[in-house]
């Protein structure tokens, strides 16, 4: 039986990718270097702010970026996005009536992301889902990151279930691997961010349209 739904955030709750978008041009005109069009930036995201600047730098300067750029740019990446976090993110279709329809049925939910504590409460309390969970697990909360199965098991020991009770809806394969190295069910969503893969590339359990459709599947 599933007592509980871990949820990952980017691309999979909101669409955060305008923001991460906007935050990465910025940082790299900030370096003297042209902006990206976003939708290929949107390809980058996922993964985190290293990944994400790693693929923004490299298709800037046509190579790819030293140690030292890298290092720097994370750190200007971190103030631009700070400001831009939340502005133009919004929850897919769905999301906020299905986390409803979730919390009805007594299910406990752990939102759980790559992002640490500090973008992450900001960008769900202007959301309005910040209330929908009973945990917020964080990279930097839980010491490792996704594909590491840790950050679902830490979650799973937050919200008192096992592993084996406990089903992951994500995006993309860095979750569906966490979630099967934590033995924890997969749910994919189709849209979202999986870098330019293919939906059924993406090994999962079951594909869900949107959280609606999810819940119902977990009402049984």
């Amino acid at each position: 039986m599933i007592r509980a739904v871990l949820i990952d955030l980017d691309g999979t709750l909101l669409d955060t990718a305008p923001d991460l978008a906007a935050a990465a041009n910025a940082t790299l005109e900030e370096l003297g270097l042209a902006p990206l069009n976003p939708d290929a930036v949107r390809d980058y995201v996922g993964k985190g702010i290293a990944h994400l600047m790693r693929r923004s730098l490299d298709a800037a300067l046509g190579r790819a970026p030293d140690a030292a750029l890298l290092e720097r740019a994370q750190a200007i990446f971190a103030g631009h996005y700070e400001r831009e976090n939340g502005t133009a993110s919004r929850p897919f279709p769905g999301v906020v009536e299905g986390l409803a329809a979730m919390r009805a049925q007594g299910l406990k939910l752990a939102c759980v992301t790559n992002k640490v504590m500090r973008f992450t409460q900001p960008l769900l309390q202007k959301s309005g889902l910040a209330q929908s969970f009973d945990a917020i697990v964080t990279s930097d909360l839980a010491g490792a990151r996704k594909p590491d199965p840790a950050v679902f098991l830490y979650a799973c020991r937050a919200l008192g279930v096992s592993a084996a009770e406990a089903a992951v809806i994500g995006d993309s394969d860095n979750d569906g691997d966490a979630a099967r190295a934590a033995g924890c069910g997969f749910w994919l969503v189709p849209y979202g961010y999986r870098e330019g893969k293919a939906l059924e590339a993406v090994r999962n359990d079951r594909v869900v349209s949107s959280f609606v459709e999810a819940a119902r599947l977990l009402r049984g």
